[in-house]
């Protein structure tokens, strides 16, 4: 996992999450109540998705107008399997990981996986987030882990 990942609150101005996934090289920004606790996530197609191609101005726009909420998370406790699990069926490539008080402390993203050594893992990953919502129905395979 990354440790402690960049931030923002509901209220962080659109172009400053932007700002933050330039500077950070990411393209996904956990957002997080005043106690550090996720509140759900914005991305980078979540700005292009909820507010432009809706309409919106992404210059006066805030998290909150972008972010998908309730956030995902695993806990510091999570299996990897079980991880892994959860980014399928929720089709996300990140996912924000909480200490025991439920405070952002990490994300593990597709590439963390990859890294671990667990090739089939992620090649499960990578099928399953990517695979429109009725293929995955239709396709469901066991886990190899």
């Amino acid at each position: 996992m990354t440790r402690d990942p960049v931030s923002c609150h509901v209220d962080t101005p659109l172009p400053e999450v932007a700002a933050m996934m330039l500077s950070n090289d990411c393209g996904q920004i956990p957002v997080v109540d005043a106690e550090g606790r996720p509140l759900g996530v914005i991305t980078d197609r979540d700005i292009v998705v909820r507010v432009i191609a809706n309409g919106g101005n992404p210059a006066t726009g805030t998290a909150a107008d972008a972010m998908t909420s309730p956030a995902k998370t695993v806990s510091t406790k999570t299996t990897l399997t079980d991880c892994v699990h959860m980014m399928e069926e929720a089709q996300i490539r990140r996912v924000p990981v909480v200490d025991d008080r439920g405070h952002l402390i990490g994300i593990v993203a597709t590439a963390d996986v990859a890294l671990s050594g667990k090739r089939r893992a992620i090649a499960d990953v990578m099928e399953e987030v990517s695979a429109p919502a009725a293929h995955r129905a239709e396709t469901r395979a066991p886990m190899r882990h």
